[in-house]
């Protein structure tokens, strides 16, 4: 308890349980306010909490930039798969990746997916487009006045003037363009962010809101809200789908028969007909806004190892999965719009998600800025890749089941 004494430690205690004293008023060092907090919660509730009481991440720095109100720390297994080939523009090589997860199989799968990859010769992947958005919305009195909202950002010596106040905003941050959408007498700007090596919804948040002050001014309309929902942030949405939000990353490869029956102990033809009824056929039918296998499952599991915001796990869910046979070979290609990722700052800057952006050697900011969020959509495509493989080959010989009765218990 450090200088705190055990007197006064219960004293703290005792007022957080009579409602005298809130947990965000604890005006101790951070590691004596988490275990205040902790033994309060456990008089709350009657719970035993001595696990969540044992971590090794510096309490300090996550009170002041990844939560409030801490208690201790949860702690979820974490796996290994590889090595996984891949062949990127900034992924070039054999990479293992950490999986944090407690589903059993799940490592396990993509594991022989990764090994199915990596003897067929390694995946090539590419990144299509890159940017961060935020979406303010506006209220006008008319669509006439909707028209000359848009018709003003749309002048080059406007948008000029609004990239120069982002800017002022961010070291790293530029804004690349302003997308109006109107409805009615709302006008929508969605802005469209470089934000390098950061995930960076804080950076454009921030840069946003200085933009909108400055159209307000200019124009004389209202601001309703920073965020419109056409960013559109952790939510399903046909725009991100289509326009694509993050990083819109795809891999693919092509796979030889022997491959693909030795690691996958099934056919080009088995897995294409897989693919076709369950991913394809099944999807419309369902009106799902993604076309895969489980893709949020392995993008989860990275996402958690290495500090990303999880709920973005929602937005690579619409990842599409396509698998054909080309002669002799098996193509299988994943293509996922919308996949925000950092390696700086937020999670990746805690002791524990850092190591594991280590191991893909992806931690921090990369030479030149935005390398290494780069490299590491790369490699977070590849698995998924990897994970649909494996999980199509499975439904295919009819083993998903005795895998999970297996591995998962």
């Amino acid at each position: 308890m450090g200088e705190l004494s055990i007197r006064n430690a219960e004293l703290l205690v005792n007022k957080i349980v009579a409602g005298k004293l809130g947990f965000h008023q604890v005006d101790l060092p951070a590691s004596e306010a988490v275990e205040i907090r902790r033994k309060a919660v456990e008089k709350l509730t009657g719970a035993d909490l001595g696990g969540i009481s044992a971590y090794v991440i510096d309490a300090e720095s996550s009170s002041k930039r990844n939560i409030e109100n801490m208690i201790g720390a949860i702690q979820v297994p974490v796996g290994i798969a590889g090595p996984l080939a891949v062949s990127g523009e900034y992924a070039n090589g054999e990479f293992y990746v950490p999986l944090a997860t407690t589903e059993g199989a799940l490592v396990a799968s993509v594991n022989r997916g990764s090994k199915a990859i990596t003897e067929a010769g390694g995946a090539c992947v590419r990144i299509f487009n890159d940017e961060m958005t935020r979406a303010p919305v506006f209220a006008v009195s008319n669509i006439a006045e909707a028209q000359r909202v848009v018709e003003w950002v749309k002048k080059p010596a406007n948008f000029a003037k609004l990239q120069q106040a982002t800017e002022e905003t961010t070291k790293h941050g530029k804004l690349i363009r302003i997308d109006p959408y109107v409805v009615a007498d709302n006008v929508f700007l969605r802005c469209a962010f470089d934000t390098k090596d950061a995930l960076g919804m804080n950076m454009v948040t921030i840069a946003t809101d200085r933009l909108a002050d400055i159209i307000v001014d200019e124009l004389n309309i209202r601001l309703v809200a920073l965020s419109g929902n056409m960013c559109i942030d952790k939510k399903p949405a046909a725009l991100n789908l289509i326009e694509g939000r993050g990083k819109n990353v795809i891999a693919e490869i092509s796979m030889p028969r022997d491959v693909v029956k030795r690691v996958l102990k099934t056919t080009p033809e088995s897995m294409s007909d897989v693919h076709y009824r369950k991913n394809v056929i099944g999807s419309i039918k369902a009106g799902s806004l993604g076309f895969n296998a489980h893709a949020a499952n392995v993008v989860a599991a990275i996402f958690i190892a290495s500090g990303q915001d999880a709920a973005h796990v929602v937005e690579a869910s619409t990842a599409i999965t396509s698998l054909s046979t080309r002669g002799d070979e098996l193509y299988a290609s994943v293509s996922i719009p919308s996949l925000p990722v950092g390696t700086v700052g937020g999670g990746a800057t805690v002791k524990t998600q850092r190591e594991c952006l280590s191991i893909m050697n992806v931690a921090g900011g990369g030479e030149p800025p935005g390398t290494h969020a780069k490299k590491f959509a790369e490699i977070v495509c590849c698995t998924v890749l990897a994970g649909e493989l494996s999980l199509l080959a499975a439904l295919a010989t009819h083993h998903l089941a005795r895998a999970h009765a297996t591995l998962g218990r």
